[in-house]
């Protein structure tokens, strides 16, 4: 009996008549610094300031030193780049170089479960749960089915990040009640990817995501920290 028990499929602990769906909060971390408050600058200001009056004095000969340095051939004029991309100007959602000092995330348009009258509709990258080993393998075959393959990508954690209990709409009484597992996954090394197997999709922000699900805003604004 033991043996038995160590090698049985693993399951989870869930009524046979709710459905499981693992779903993915696909995002890109900021490119650059965001700007600063401009509450914590004038800290940061009145600080600097206040530290100023107890620096300690050096002598005008290590000052001139320092002075001196990268005056040489191998001095670079330094420009940053913009932080207002043509993607921004354009309002360009399907780019990757929009909202550099914000985190971006995947939505795609398409037939997704639980759709009423199976039209489609914006969601996160997910996949029902069949016989995968566990729910983290199942949100990654939902990511590799988007985006082809998973070299760019790293999930955090083997954990879902939250949960939610759909009821199914009116529009759709057939349908059994769904369990949504959220995990988070970052994009890694690369700006520019594929996307497939949907009609559309776009980065959005967080402000810009929870335009999307009205009836979940509050749960996904308390999810998702930025």
């Amino acid at each position: 009996m033991l043996g038995r028990s160590l090698t049985a499929a693993r399951g989870f602990c869930t009524s046979n008549s709710d459905k499981i769906v693992a779903s993915v909060l696909f995002e890109r971390l900021p490119v650059v610094i965001p700007k600063i408050d401009p509450v914590v600058y004038a800290f940061q200001e009145f600080s600097f300031r206040w530290g100023q009056q107890f620096r300690r004095q050096y002598p005008d000969e290590f000052l001139k030193k320092s002075d001196a340095r990268g005056k040489g051939d191998y001095q670079i004029d330094y420009v940053p780049a913009p932080r207002v991309t043509e993607a921004d100007k354009s309002n360009d959602k399907r780019s990757l170089q929009r909202a550099l000092d914000r985190r971006l995330y995947l939505l795609l348009c398409s037939k997704a479960y639980g759709a009423p009258n199976g039209k489609p509709v914006w969601h996160f990258p997910e996949k029902v749960y069949e016989s995968e080993e566990t729910l983290r393998k199942c949100a990654e075959s939902a990511l590799q089915s988007v985006l082809g393959d998973l070299s760019h990508t790293y999930f955090v954690g083997n954990a879902p990040m939250g949960h939610m209990v759909i009821q199914p709409t009116e529009n759709a009484h057939d349908l059994q009640p769904l369990k949504r597992f959220f995990f988070k996954s970052q994009l890694i090394a690369t700006n520019k990817f594929k996307i497939e197997k949907c009609d559309d999709f776009v980065w959005v922000t967080k402000d810009e995501l929870l335009e999307y699900f009205p009836e979940q805003a509050d749960f996904l604004n308390k999810m998702i920290i930025s």
